[in-house]
Protein backbone atom coordinates (compact mmCIF):
# COMPACT_ATOMS: atom_id res chain seq x y z
CA UNK A 1 0.00 0.00 0.00
CA UNK A 2 1.68 3.39 -1.00
CA UNK A 3 1.19 6.27 1.00
CA UNK A 4 -1.00 8.07 -1.09
CA UNK A 5 -3.49 5.63 -1.31
CA UNK A 6 -3.45 5.11 2.73
CA UNK A 7 -4.11 8.93 3.08
CA UNK A 8 -7.05 8.65 0.93
CA UNK A 9 -8.21 5.43 2.60
CA UNK A 10 -7.67 7.34 6.40
CA UNK A 11 -9.28 10.53 4.90
CA UNK A 12 -12.34 8.71 4.00
CA UNK A 13 -12.70 6.82 7.74
CA UNK A 14 -12.06 9.91 9.34
CA UNK A 15 -15.17 11.75 7.12
CA UNK A 16 -17.10 9.37 8.00
CA UNK A 17 -16.81 8.77 11.33
CA UNK A 18 -17.21 12.35 11.99
CA UNK A 19 -20.51 12.06 10.18
CA UNK A 20 -21.40 9.50 12.20
CA UNK A 21 -21.22 11.06 15.35
CA UNK A 22 -23.01 13.99 14.35
CA UNK A 23 -25.93 11.59 13.20
CA UNK A 24 -25.60 9.70 16.40
CA UNK A 25 -25.76 13.32 18.55
CA UNK A 26 -28.32 14.81 16.33
CA UNK A 27 -30.62 11.76 16.78
CA UNK A 28 -29.82 11.36 20.92
CA UNK A 29 -30.37 15.36 20.95
CA UNK A 30 -33.68 15.03 19.32
CA UNK A 31 -35.02 11.87 21.63
CA UNK A 32 -34.27 13.88 24.14
CA UNK A 33 -36.64 17.10 22.57
CA UNK A 34 -39.81 14.78 21.92
CA UNK A 35 -40.08 12.22 24.53
CA UNK A 36 -38.46 13.91 27.78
Amino acid sequence: MDIAEHERTWAGFVTFTKWGTISVALVLILMALFLL
